[in-house]
């Protein structure tokens, strides 16, 4: 008698016999946000010209795609399929969530959305990326100051100067004309 739980062997791959709740509720999402973009793909106005390919044609095509994974993954699911665990990372299923991290994430976060009006977007994107490198353990201060600065700026620029995205390039940028969408 074996002490190890029943599993099913199915294409290949090891099933535990009973529903996989998380996979199946990980689907419903991607199904979900397929429809959601149906919706939201349907509310955007034609213009009179627009004759052959228009712009509701990406977002239809990426939410069929969103449709069509989502019901395929929910029907493999039920018939019993599921994905092989990946050997290579090195997670530990048993290790804690350590909150205080997700926490100052979170805040430095909620911090970035605070500050992209009043002081601008270069601004709220660096002190994200400084926080962020910060909480998740980088010591170089001086460094991660450095990159978050360069990486806002460089994203300011590719975005509000080049691509004519407005990003509010705040009070320390205000008038200099490359970093303006």
């Amino acid at each position: 008698m074996s002490t190890h739980p029943p599993e099913a062997q199915t294409g290949g791959v090891d099933t535990a016999v009973g529903r996989p709740i998380g996979e199946i509720i990980f689907a419903a999402g991607v199904l979900s946000l397929g429809i959601v973009g149906f919706v939201a793909g349907a509310g955007i106005k034609m213009p009179p010209s627009a004759t052959g390919i228009g712009p509701r044609e990406f977002p239809f095509i990426v939410s069929g795609l969103l449709i069509f994974l989502g019901t395929a993954i929910i029907i493999q699911l039920l018939r019993g399929r599921r994905g092989a665990p990946e050997e290579g990372e090195d997670v530990d299923p048993n290790a804690k969530t350590d909150w205080l991290t997700v926490a100052k994430l979170v805040g430095f976060v909620a911090l970035h959305i605070l500050l992209i009006v009043p002081a601008g977007w270069p601004v709220a994107a660096a002190v994200l990326f400084f926080g962020a490198s910060w909480t998740l353990g980088s010591l170089s201060w001086w460094r991660n100051a450095v990159i978050a600065v360069v990486m806002a700026l460089v994203l300011q620029f590719v975005f509000a100067g080049l691509l004519g995205v407005s990003l509010p390039a705040g009070f320390l940028l205000e008038g200099v004309e490359i970093f303006n969408g």
